[in-house]
């Protein structure tokens, strides 16, 4: 059945949202309502699902307390009801799945999650929790459009720039165990954003931007910000577009702020001789966000009232509140968060203790200009920053004008030179879900593409030969195997020495990446110890198959690259004694070009 549909969905770390567009020669995209329950008993629309999942009780589950119309048997709440749970019940309820399959330091397919939560509850891991708000999105969807069920549509799924490959193999598996179609496409956050501002834009775009020039995608969501740099270059005359650079995965973003605001609200609530217990700090959160989105969305209102229920005899049944003052808000949002600092500031790394609770890698320093500092530093030549001429927003953060005026303000003053901002729909929630959507007509009817390849380098690690030394390990080198920018449906074979191949028995295979080593070419070989600019991605813990004419336990092997047109790499290992072949696979797309 050929798909009628081009569907964006945008996994959210916060809020996921489900964008369509009828495949036509008019890309006229429109936000699906999604249906979801607000309470334990209320169903409602609404154009964003909160990214939160409730884990019921026994007792919840034998009363069907969460149970859908379309779904009698569910034994657990997502969107709007469980984020409201979070506030109450902290301990069942998931949170920012989409950041724990970026944590490549736990094993993100166990049952992890509510991350420390008592042992009586039944936890979910992040693939779960992932497949769990992606399958809502599809029943919701069948139900809405029965002769055009979601796996024979074109689906776009976005994915953070920065999530390496392990990331987006898993974030693929959610996808596929949640009914989406198998041929479905990963696309970067960012250049879904850019996609929507094209899709608003029209061919004007091309007056707007010009040779040369440099576009910044700053990208501050719920939990999340991210950096993308793309260039504008001419080909035959005519202007296209290209990825050239991404950031880290910053655990930095409008969660913290609002976490920040219950700070300054606790401390007015102290004043007041009201102490807060740790059941009304989790709603005092909450609270703090709506504060903030009231006081900053330029109606004009200069304070905003903050409430929690009492919990105190003389409460109970009762609120207690406190006023949040605009300009405190002000001051202390843009001070820790988008504070004035120099090009060369550096973030801080190190915490107040040598020892850290496990646990997600939140960033130690919340100056989100400090950490773009250091990304436009990294990413420029002999010590020269990379200059953007405009700044595209994202993110439900820059919703809030204050925001988008400060960063332009402290970026002009590293570089001395006017930076501007491309204007944009000022409903920011749905950029991403809105430009996926768009991204798959274009697809399918052709038209501009954002051209890039891997946002990464990817390399293998290989054990490095000499004499052994009791209880140490022997070195390890990194060998290059995938440039950055390796364009979709493309194949290398990797120069260099023979590899010695471990088969016929089990065997751990290590995997690094780069966004930085932009220079590295297939068959380039560097030692990792003290290298900072790699990062190690999941392991593979696999036993390759070998038989009786591999006596030495290993074949000598050269490498082959492949990355096919869906955004797989494939690692071929091809014997130079032999026939065979062996074959290792990851999700690397990390662009909308094929």
């Amino acid at each position: 059945m050929s798909p009628q549909y081009a569907v964006g969905i945008d996994l959210g770390t916060t809020n996921s949202v489900i964008a369509y567009a009828p495949l036509g020669e008019e890309a006229m995209v429109s936000i699906l309502s999604v249906p979801q329950l607000v309470t334990s008993s209320t169903v409602e629309n609404r154009k964003t699902l909160p990214s939160f999942c409730y884990l019921s009780t026994e007792a919840e589950m034998e009363k069907g307390v969460y149970a859908l119309p379309w779904d009698v048997h569910r034994d657990y709440a997502i969107g709007e009801c469980a984020r409201r749970q979070s506030a109450d019940v902290p301990a069942r309820t998931v949170s920012a799945a989409k950041s724990w399959l970026a944590h490549s330091r736990v094993s993100r397919r166990e049952d992890i999650l509510p991350w420390g939560a008592p042992e009586e509850v039944k936890k979910i891991s992040p693939v779960e929790a992932s497949r769990r708000y992606l399958a809502h999105f599809v029943q919701v969807w069948d139900q809405q459009f029965p002769d055009a069920p979601l796996k024979n549509q074109q689906v776009v799924l976005t994915v953070p720039a920065s999530f390496d490959a392990s990331a987006r193999e898993l974030t693929m598996e959610a996808a596929k165990l949640a009914g989406l179609p198998d041929d479905l496409v990963l696309l970067e956050e960012p250049q879904a954003a850019v996609y929507s501002w094209l899709h608003d834009a029209g061919e004007s775009w091309r007056d707007r931007l010009n040779v040369g020039e440099t576009l910044l995608v700053f990208d501050v969501g719920g939990g999340t910000t991210d950096f993308t740099l793309i260039g504008v270059e001419q080909e035959q005359g005519d202007l296209v577009l290209k990825r050239v650079a991404v950031g880290n995965h910053i655990l930095v973003g409008g969660d913290n702020m609002d976490l920040t605001l219950a700070h300054v609200a606790r401390d007015e609530f102290s004043s007041q001789g009201i102490d807060l217990d740790p059941w009304q700090s989790v709603s005092l959160w909450h609270a703090c966000r709506n504060a903030k989105e009231q006081l900053l969305s330029g109606t004009g209102e200069q304070k905003a009232s903050v409430t929690v229920l009492g919990r105190g005899t003389k409460l109970i049944g009762g609120t207690v509140s406190v006023d949040l003052d605009i300009d405190r808000v002000k001051s202390v949002l843009l001070d820790g968060f988008i504070p004035v600092c120099g090009v060369d500031a550096v973030p801080a790394r190190r915490g107040v203790s040598g020892f850290k609770e496990i646990g997600l890698p939140f960033e130690t320093d919340t100056a989100i200009t400090k950490h773009l500092a250091n990304f436009l530093r990294v990413q420029g030549k002999e010590g020269e920053p990379v200059f953007p001429n405009h700044v595209l927003f994202n993110g439900g953060v820059f919703k809030a004008d204050v925001f988008k005026s400060r960063t332009l303000e402290v970026i002009q003053s590293w570089f001395g030179r006017e930076v501007a901002a491309l204007e944009q729909a000022p409903d920011l929630d749905y950029a991403v879900s809105r430009g996926a959507a768009y991204y798959a007509v274009v697809k399918n009817n052709g038209g501009l593409r954002i051209r890039g390849g891997t946002a990464r380098s990817y390399y293998v690690g290989i054990e490095t030969s000499g004499p052994a030394v009791p209880g140490i390990q022997r070195p390890l080198s990194a060998l290059c195997v995938v440039p950055f920018g390796m364009e979709e449906g493309s194949e290398i074979d990797v120069p260099g020495d023979e590899i010695g191949l471990v088969v016929g028995e089990p065997a751990r295979f290590r995997f690094f990446s780069s966004s930085i080593r932009k220079q590295d070419k297939p068959g380039n070989q560097l030692t990792i110890l003290g290298e900072t600019e790699l990062e190690e991605t999941d392991s593979l813990e696999i036993n390759l198959p070998g038989d009786e004419k591999f006596q030495e336990g290993y074949v000598p092997v050269k490498f082959e690259s492949k990355i096919t047109e869906l955004g797989i790499f494939e690692l071929w290992c091809n014997s130079t004694v032999s026939d065979d072949s062996w074959k290792m696979e990851f999700s690397v797309r990390e662009s909308g070009d094929e």
